[in-house]
């Protein structure tokens, strides 16, 4: 089989997709900017409909509606003719996209969401389209041509459509003063979630798995501590229960060394007293930040009182996907 070269077609999609990118700037205009007020202002939720390629797209563009601060979701125009134009209501602003502007199955509905009073935003590329003339908004989405040789798949208008979507979303999200950990909320599950939700009382280690042994006690007595709990580290406590110094392994390489009578020495003796410690309430990636900068493995997490009251290494994090 003849190996062919793709390369020069490749190019000239991307440059007529560039090229169309650069012509719909021209339609960021004053009913762009109506259109995105509407969403702004909608009481309900935004609802984007779309038949065909011009359904893939806007389902994308709900999906970042909804992620960005502005609920929204897609709902396709032939399940809306059975039933699930029920789902929207007077509040609702709802977005047809076409690239034609008469697709018969997106024009059907919308008698019926002029009669439920409901706002309707177009995005097609003919602004003299029956879709257009019948919305309150229309937001035009005009490529001088396809990517496809044949001029018939959807290729650089879907770029458009899609581009403009997002144009609209960051706006709005600007607007309403969408935040980090805003979006945060609506991905708990993703790293950015965990990085600005993740508490450390979330993963830290607390109660009985806690590695504390007294002031008083030998380094002996750290070690079999520190064995139990697994973290590589233990907190050194007063009588009164507060933070006096860690010991870590670190620690611990130093003083055999040394030759350091670990059966009758005190702890105290050895301990590093100035440690760095962290609250339950700091962020996860916070906690990471330090730990980091200060190249430990490890952190003693203390209560307002300094008590110790949880503890964490570096692979907790690691689990919990901050890292």
């Amino acid at each position: 089989m003849a190996q062919l070269n793709f390369i020069e077609q490749g190019l000239r999609v991307l440059n007529i997709e560039r090229q169309a990118l650069a012509d719909i700037k021209q339609y960021v205009d004053e009913n762009f900017n109506n259109a995105c007020q509407a969403m702004f202002d909608c009481q309900g939720r935004i609802i984007v409909i779309g038949m065909g390629k011009s359904g893939h797209i806007g389902n994308k563009i709900a999906a970042t509606l909804a992620s960005t601060g502005s609920p929204a979701f897609f709902v396709h125009p032939g399940e809306a003719s059975h039933g699930d134009l029920g789902m929207i209501t007077k509040n609702d602003v709802v977005m047809l996209i076409s690239n034609s502007g008469e697709t018969s199955e997106v024009l059907n509905i919308i008698p019926v969401l002029k009669r439920l009073g409901a706002k309707i935003i177009s995005m097609t590329g003919n602004p003299l389209s029956t879709m257009a003339t019948l919305a309150d908004v229309h937001v035009c989405i005009k490529v001088e041509q396809e990517a496809c040789l044949l001029g018939l798949a959807p290729t650089a208008s879907t770029t458009a459509t899609l581009a403009m979507g997002d144009a609209m979303a960051v706006a709005l999200l600007e607007a309403r003063g969408f935040t980090a950990d805003d979006f945060a909320l609506s991905h708990p599950g993703g790293s950015l979630g965990k990085r600005l939700l993740l508490t450390l009382k979330d993963v830290m280690h607390s109660g009985t798995n806690t590695p504390i042994i007294g002031v008083t006690q030998t380094i002996k007595d750290a070690l079999i501590e520190m064995s139990a709990k697994g973290l590589g580290m233990t907190a050194i406590v007063d009588n009164n229960q507060q933070l006096a110094g860690l010991f870590t392994d670190g620690d611990l390489r130093r003083i055999l060394e040394q030759k350091v009578d670990i059966h009758n020495t005190a702890i105290s003796q050895v301990m590093t007293k100035s440690c760095t410690t962290a609250t339950a309430d700091m962020l996860a990636a916070e906690a990471l930040n330090i730990m980091e900068n200060k190249r430990i493995n490890g952190l003693i997490i203390v209560n307002e009182q300094n008590q110790p009251v949880g503890a964490l290494n570096m692979q907790d994090l690691l689990k919990a996907g901050v890292l």
